[in-house]
């Protein structure tokens, strides 16, 4: 089962399909009167990860990374994936259909604008799209003088005959000890927010938003436990929930039908077509286009912007934050008997990514409360882990070397709790320059957790603090400093974020990752990763405005030996000797006896 994780991407055979397939598309797009059609990787919802069935890219193309674009165009077609992935796309996209294009330096709509030809129709599956989107890509075809069309069944479907069935896990009730507070509470706290914004009806497109306002989960979605399904919440009357009949058994709908109406997918069309004349929210980031135009058509008022259940669910309440609590100590007791175990066996020279991998899940697994990974475990031994979000393959897979570092980037979903932790190891000894990065991420690590800030404070505001270390010696990184994390949802949850784009006031009760890194390319990667809970911070004599601060969530060892002391100050030493000694009291009882004496060597205050 592990095993099926693991898959090499250079696969001639799919690059051949690739080429049948956008001939029989094109064919398609000539049936229906089409120039070309545009393939987003996205679902209805706008999914992280998506369900088999919605892979109309990867299905495409051959390229499953977790980002890209495609068009396909009468005379030609591009890929167009970002960074991360150009020697992925290399290895499975045919690059006599495709061309491959930066996603950032060469966007889809920029190169449309300059290789439509006058006169031409470019399809689109505007359940695809969000509103946004649609817009860009109108303004491309305006460009070159072609026409958008919104097309009635996505071409690809019809070519795609062994395509999956839809999901269809089982929905799940979330236990109030557990949420913390009632559906019937939040759906109230949802319609005073309808009515500050002066909405009549708020559509819910987003899943993790429907799953935290009626206390639901499922397991139609990958590494994280959501039920693929929609909501209509109005101002005044009930709210709707629009799933798949087959998810529900009889007790979950009896429990939901005592304070909403439970419908079946099909039934939204229909509920949106009769708004109208009223003014309805759609959330911008996750409404399809099709969303809009359904309103909109039907004499609707629709209103893009942000969903106000992603704020409602960022701020975590007293049972979350428990829960996170919970899940923390179990998960950094899984963590910590897996370094161990890596201390021991890694320079022996006998163990690979794959094997850290797999070890880790295990440990993980041995908790007995694992529902799955939270995201797909990044593993980087040497130059690999100088890719930032490296995933490990069968072609890929490297031997952790001596002297060398290794980069582990690793999430679990418990029922109580979402984690997500990254811990930089070296097996052997380090360089003096390792050792100079490692201390550098490091003092930007502690200068975010012991960061004390008013109220109304965004990310961007702090994240200067986890670069300046680094700044100082010329370096920085190239990724957000934390993101927001959810509670048994989504390990990448917004609004909130720590980054040069992080515009939403840091909220108590928020959590959030603290990541920051630094990675020399072809030689190594460093990033000392914890989550961190937003609380209260005690305020001084004398203080006007009330004051923020961070409780570290996450426990593990960080690797002394990687730390040159002489470049801490006094407060970063006594942060990272009480980081310790937590790290040690509570994991100690937690633990075999083997690691309980490795955990003792390794969480000595600094100098001894």
């Amino acid at each position: 089962m592990f095993e099926a994780r693991f898959q090499t991407f250079d696969d001639s055979s799919e690059r051949a399909h690739s080429a049948i397939r956008v001939a029989g598309l094109r064919a398609e797009l000539t049936r229906r009167g089409l120039d070309g059609f545009a393939v987003p990787r996205a679902d209805r919802q706008q999914n992280e990860y998506l369900p088999a069935s919605e892979e109309r890219l990867a299905w495409l193309t051959g390229f499953t990374g977790s980002a890209g674009f495609a068009a396909v165009l009468s005379d030609r077609a591009a890929v167009f994936v970002d960074g991360r992935y150009t020697v992925q796309a290399a290895a499975q996209v045919d690059q006599t259909v495709f061309s491959i294009e930066h996603l950032v330096e060469t966007p889809p709509d920029q190169w449309l604008a300059q290789n439509l030809k006058s006169g031409a129709r470019l399809g689109y599956d505007p359940w695809l799209h969000t509103s946004d989107n649609v817009e860009k890509l109108r303004q491309a075809c305006a460009t070159a003088g072609a026409e958008l069309v919104a097309v009635d069944g996505n071409p690809i479907d019809v070519l795609w005959r062994d395509r999956p069935a839809p999901p269809a896990g089982a929905v799940v009730l979330r236990d109030i000890a557990l949420a913390g507070e009632s559906a019937t509470d939040k759906l109230a706290r949802i319609r005073g927010e309808l009515a500050r914004l002066r909405a009549d009806a708020l559509v819910v497109s987003d899943p993790q938003n429907v799953a935290w306002a009626f206390n639901i989960r499922g397991s139609d979605i990958a590494h994280t436990p959501l039920a693929l399904a929609f909501a209509l919440v109005a101002k005044e009357g009930r709210p709707r929930l629009y799933v798949d009949a087959g998810k529900l058994d009889n007790n979950v709908r009896n429990a939901l039908e005592e304070f909403s109406d439970v419908l079946g997918p099909d039934d939204l069309a229909r509920d949106l077509a009769a708004l109208q004349g009223q003014t309805v929210r759609l959330d911008q980031a996750s409404a399809a286009d099709a969303l809009t135009r359904l309103v909109a058509e039907h004499g609707g008022k629709p209103v893009r912007g942000a969903d106000p259940i992603a704020l409602m669910k960022a701020v975590k309440n007293h049972a979350e934050i428990a829960g996170s609590r919970a899940a923390h100590q179990r998960d950094g007791a899984a963590v910590t008997r897996f370094l161990a175990w890596l201390d021991r066996e890694a320079p022996k020279g006998l163990i690979a990514e794959i094997d850290a991998v797999m070890a880790l899940e295990s440990f993980r697994r041995e908790t007995g409360l694992l529902k799955d990974i939270s995201f797909p475990t990044i593993a980087g031994a040497g130059p690999n882990g100088a890719i930032v979000h490296y995933r490990v393959t069968r072609e890929s897979n490297r031997r952790l070397g001596m002297n060398e570092l290794f980069l582990i980037d690793s999430g679990a979903q418990y029922e109580d709790g979402t984690t997500d932790i990254t811990r930089t190891v070296v097996v052997g000894t380090p360089s003096d320059e390792m050792r100079d990065r490692f201390t550098r991420v490091l003092k930007g690590h502690i200068a975010i957790a012991i960061a004390v800030f008013p109220e109304n404070t965004s990310g961007a505001q702090l994240d200067p603090l986890a670069r300046l270390s680094l700044w100082q010696a010329g370096l920085d990184f190239d990724h957000g400093t934390g993101h927001g994390v959810g509670s048994y949802l989504s390990v990448h949850e917004g609004p909130a974020r720590i980054s040069k784009l992080g515009t939403v006031a840091l909220r108590r009760g928020m959590i959030l990752s603290n990541e920051p890194g630094y990675y020399k390319t072809a030689a190594y990667g460093i990033r000392i990763e914890n989550l961190v809970l937003t609380i209260a911070a005690p305020e001084p004599i004398g203080a006007e405005k009330p004051l923020n601060a961070f409780e570290t969530l996450t426990l593990a060892p960080i690797d002394r030996r990687l730390i040159d002391t002489r470049m801490l100050t006094s407060k970063e030493r006594h942060w990272l000797d009480s980081y310790h000694a937590r790290v040690q009291e509570t994991l100690l009882p937690l633990v075999d006896a083997d690691t309980q004496d490795w955990l003792e060597k390794v969480t000595r205050p600094l100098g001894h």
